[in-house]
């Protein structure tokens, strides 16, 4: 049982801090400087990623999760 807390507890940091660490990477895109977008374009990502966090913390809760699928702006 030690064993899968372990590997829990293991891919568990590196998993969240690679996430944490894309996050931030999609905040560098507001730079107006260098991005175009439309707030269309904003609101499609911010909602296809509650979608996908609302899909893992179901998964957590017992609940079933939601499908895969590939995130595509156009």
């Amino acid at each position: 049982m030690r064993d899968k807390r372990q590997k829990f507890v293991q891919l568990a940091e590196a998993r969240v801090n690679r996430a944490i660490k894309d996050i931030r990477l999609i905040g560098n895109l507001a730079n107006r400087n260098s991005y175009e977008f439309t707030d269309e374009e904003v609101r499609k990502i911010f909602r296809v990623i509650q979608k996908e966090l609302d899909a893992v913390k179901s998964r957590f809760t017992g609940d079933s999760g939601g499908k895969d699928s590939e995130f595509r702006l156009r």
